[in-house]
């Protein structure tokens, strides 16, 4: 037992969690949540459309039901766990975009287009490079790529990828927040 004592009560929150990234998360507006699930979709599209005949295998059909122990080929099955994880990912991206040191740059488009870059290649390098190759591996996917995945060109077409899908969630962002 601590002999501190403390002028804040138990069901007080501590002040770093009142002032700072938390509660810039909960002041985010619901049109805005909104909007990242609306512009997460719409940006999957091309990504998807991208993987699905860009790629040597099926990934979208075999690979995304595989990461999640469905049966596969299921060609309707991917896409709606694609569009799932577009969705996740636009609902990350507007949460970090409350971070104090991108905050400002992620309210203008031109910082949008910027962000969008970085969003295609940080999500590339963490999702498609590490992630993806650790996770189908240890579900045991046929077609599994070594990790790290570092096949070019498919790295380059997957960033390229990646800022599309971006695109339409940090401009979409931007222009919301303008009002």
């Amino acid at each position: 037992m601590s002999t501190h004592s403390s002028s804040r009560t138990e069901d007080e929150e501590p002040p770093s969690r009142r002032d700072g990234f938390t509660s810039r998360i909960r002041g985010v507006p619901p049109k805005q949540w909104i909007a990242a699930i609306l512009t997460g979709f719409v940006g999957s599209i091309p990504l998807g459309l991208m993987m699905q005949y860009g790629n040597p295998e099926p990934l979208i059909a075999l690979a995304l039901p595989n990461m999640y122990g469905l049966a596969g080929p299921n060609l309707l099955l991917g896409w709606a766990i694609h569009q799932f994880h577009g969705v996740a990912l636009a609902v990350l991206v507007i949460a970090a975009v409350q971070w104090s040191p991108i905050r400002s740059l992620a309210t203008t488009v031109r910082g949008a287009l910027g962000l969008a870059v970085l969003v295609g290649v940080v999500t590339t390098a963490l999702l498609s490079v590490l992630l993806m190759p650790l996770w189908l591996q240890a579900v045991g996917y046929p077609h599994a790529p070594v990790f790290p995945d570092l096949t070019m060109p498919e790295k380059v077409w997957s960033v390229g990828g990646h800022i599309v899908y971006a695109l339409p969630v940090t401009v979409g962002y931007a222009l919301l927040a303008r009002e």
